[in-house]
């Protein structure tokens, strides 16, 4: 039951995007078109994903023992930079295809501020369940950064597909663009507020 709780958290109650405002610049950038923002959201899932664990690994094993945990937000910064670097040379070698999909995606990932907010929330917030708060383990931090990344990648898509939509439509000219993409994300923002109190 708690893994169901995390998973309809991270998506739609505490969506990175909508309630917690994190990865904004890539959410308003790459979501002009539904193949770019299916594309940004698989990357940043597994990135997303990959450095959750090595970051939580980190923290528990190293910062934590070494009472050095003042260095989280630097030591996650880098390991997420060099995470990044280490699969976009992975993907550069074992898959060109791929890489060719994803070239673009993978330097934006680095300075989305998403991912750095899921490694930090993951060891630093206590998660309620029921009456008790307690910190995630690895496997639920895992699937906690999954799930944010479905989420992510959830409001991402609708956000692209209204944008597309928007774009056929006759909006008045005081609202093209950028001013008419902000109130649709407040909107949409306003209908994942339905969803608060469920978990």
């Amino acid at each position: 039951m708690e893994i169901l709780l995390i998973i309809v958290s991270a998506i739609f109650v505490n969506n990175i995007v909508l309630a917690q405002f994190l990865g904004i610049c890539p959410y308003l950038g790459v979501s002009s078109k539904l193949s770019t923002a299916t594309g940004m959201s698989a990357a940043v899932a597994f990135v997303i994903t990959l450095a959750t664990l090595v970051t939580y690994l980190l923290n528990q094993y190293l910062l934590v023992p070494n009472q050095l945990e003042f260095l989280q937000t630097i030591a996650f910064i880098l390991v997420i930079a060099a995470l990044v670097q280490m699969v976009e040379i992975v993907l550069k070698k074992i898959s060109p295809s791929l890489y060719q999909a994803l070239g673009i995606f993978l330097p934006l990932i680095t300075t989305n501020c998403a991912v750095l907010g899921v490694a930090i929330t993951v060891v630093t917030k206590e998660f309620t369940f029921g009456d008790a708060s307690k910190m995630l383990n690895l496997g639920e931090a895992l699937i906690y950064a999954f799930a944010t990344a479905l989420g992510y990648g959830l409001a991402m898509v609708l956000f692209a597909g209204l944008r597309e939509h928007l774009a056929l439509n006759d909006v008045p000219k005081a609202f093209k663009g950028i001013p008419i993409a902000l109130i649709t994300v407040g909107i949409l923002a306003l209908a994942f507020m339905g969803f608060a109190g469920i978990a």
